[in-house]
Formats: C-alpha cells, sequence, structure tokens
C-alpha cells in the first residue's frame, strides 16, 4: 500500500484566467484508480494543518494576513490570482496532506500528495500558484518532532524550487536541491545548496545522464534520514510553462532513478506533484501516473 493524500477541496475552481490545470487533481487519482495502480484503500483526505506548524516556516504576519484575506493588489499579482477563503483552506489542506504523508512514509517507505509542491512560496509571500510551501512546512515539521535529522528536498520541476531555497538558506539541517530550466521561472534565481540549471529543449539523454551523475554525490553531500521529491512533469516537451524537451516516458525513468535510489539507502521519501501544463490533459495524467506506477514497482 502506497498512502496517497487526496480530497475534494483540491478541485474548487479558480478564476476563469488562470492557467492552472486544477482538472488533473481530480483525474489523477481516479486514473489510477481505474487501471489498479492503486486501491481505494490507498487514498487518505488530510485534515488541514493547525496554524503553528505553518507559522513554523512563514511569517507569523504574513500567514495572519493571508487568513485574512488581506493581501493587497501586488501581492495577489504575485500569486497569479485572486484569493479566496476556500483557497486558503486549500492550502492549508495541501500542507496537511505532506506532514501526513511524510509521517507515513516513515513507516511505509514510501507516501504521496495528489496536489502540493508549492515551491514558489517564501518566508514572508506566495508567487506563481503558492501561498504555502507544503514541502518546506513537512519538512520543519519533521525536524521540529525530532522525527528526522537531516533532510534531503530533491526539486525536478522545471521550475527552480525558489521559495524553498529561501526558506532553508541558513538551514544546515536542509539541503536543498534543484535541477531546472534555466531560462524558465523565476528569472531571478535563488540560491539553493545545489541548483543545476539546463539549456532550453534539454532532452532525455542529457538530462538523464546529469541526473544519473549527480545523484551518487548528492546524497552524500546531503546524508539525510528523510527524503522530500517534487516530481513534476513539467519538465516534458508539451509543456505550455517549461522550456526542456524530454519525453513522457524519460520523465519516468527520472522517477525510476530518484526513487530506487532512496530504496537502496531505505530511505522514507513524500511525493508532491508540482507542475504540469501541457496542452492535452492525458498527457499530464499519463505524466503524473507514471511516477505512481514507477513507486509501486519499487515498493
Amino acid at each position: 500500500m502506497i498512502p496517497v493524500a487526496f480530497d475534494p477541496i483540491y478541485v474548487l475552481p479558480l478564476p476563469e484566467n488562470h492557467r492552472f490545470p486544477m482538472e488533473k487533481y481530480d483525474l489523477l487519482p481516479k486514473q489510477l484508480l481505474h487501471e489498479g495502480t492503486c486501491e481505494p484503500s490507498d487514498f487518505f483526505s488530510p485534515q488541514a494543518l493547525p496554524e503553528g506548524a505553518v507559522k513554523a516556516i512563514h511569517l507569523p504576519e504574513y500567514v495572519d494576513r493571508l487568513k485574512r484575506l488581506d493581501l493587497d493588489r501586488s501581492e495577489m499579482r504575485k500569486i497569479g490570482f485572486p484569493i479566496s477563503q476556500q483557497l486558503v483552506e486549500r492550502e492549508f489542506t495541501i500542507a496537511g496532506g505532506t506532514v501526513e504523508g511524510a509521517l507515513k512514509a516513515i513507516h511505509g517507505g514510501i507516501a504521496f500528495n495528489i496536489a502540493g509542491g508549492t515551491h514558489h512560496a517564501f518566508t514572508t509571500h506566495g508567487e506563481a500558484f503558492c501561498m504555502l510551501n507544503d514541502q518546506a512546512i513537512a519538512a520543519q515539521f519533521l525536524l521540529d518532532q525530532k522525527y528526522a535529522k537531516k533532510i534531503l528536498i530533491i526539486d525536478l520541476d522545471v521550475h527552480q524550487g525558489n521559495g524553498t531555497a529561501e526558506i532553508f538558506r541558513q538551514e544546515d539541517r536542509v539541503f536543498t536541491f534543484s535541477m531546472h530550466g534555466q531560462k524558465n521561472y523565476p528569472f531571478k534565481k535563488e540560491r539553493s545548496d545545489w541548483d543545476i540549471a539546463l539549456e532550453d529543449k534539454t532532452g532525455d539523454e542529457v538530462y538523464l545522464n546529469v541526473l544519473d551523475e549527480t545523484l551518487p554525490q548528492l546524497f552524500k553531500k546531503a546524508d539525510p534520514d528523510f527524503v522530500f521529491y517534487l516530481s513534476g512533469v513539467d519538465v516534458v516537451a508539451t509543456d505550455r510553462l517549461g522550456r526542456l524537451g524530454m519525453s513522457t516516458e524519460g520523465c519516468k525513468k527520472r522517477d525510476e532513478m530518484v526513487l530506487k535510489y532512496c530504496h537502496k539507502f531505505s530511505l522514507p521519501v513524500q511525493c508532491s506533484m508540482g507542475g504540469g501544463y501541457s496542452q492535452d490533459i492525458k498527457l499530464i495524467i499519463e505524466a503524473h501516473a507514471n511516477t505512481y506506477r514507477v513507486a509501486q514497482r519499487i515498493y
């Protein structure tokens, strides 16, 4: 059994002019159930995370204003859409799913969040569809509650995990790694513990060779006892917001490489899905579903 966080709150609609394909959160679990990759018992419905765990990462004033819907136009412009009470609640629930999944991974090896990967949320503000940084919140929770001593965050979304890098800039117990498109958003990058920026149209062969050479060094440098994996599928060539050139099969191989490494060293891993913006929703679902299929084979 692979625990998967899912809740209907994830499929709340956003304004019509947004570019974020929310329907994937509804369609992905249906696909996983239809093909037999997951069983109904694999899914759990998370609870909204208490404010204290969120404020351990995000500035309390920002969290309070977020809950009051008291952000100014500039702040909402950075996030990318007008906020609402339902969307704020959704962010707290996503973070709750990542924390609960991390705890389940400690006991079972791996867990997923159908949503999550909100790596553009900074200590003091949100950006690019992200209001709260779910994996950063979960990482701090594990440290504070003594469930982990050293954490590795592997971010393979096409966009650099700038918020995560900023949040843990002074935290030696968390090693942040981001491999992303050099010319993709954010245009002003933060400094992770290790960044690898790839040229436009980087395809499977180059991408996978770089990753294969990097993983042994990465795990040695970080020496983690827990791993968070952001498995964004916006690295594929069809993605509207990405500039890399991978195939769906190459993206699947990427996931296999990362999860095999975690399994090899018996490291619990929590996966959040991150980005995926191809025009054809079927391609997004197939690419995301591959991550679960790979995990089922390995674990």
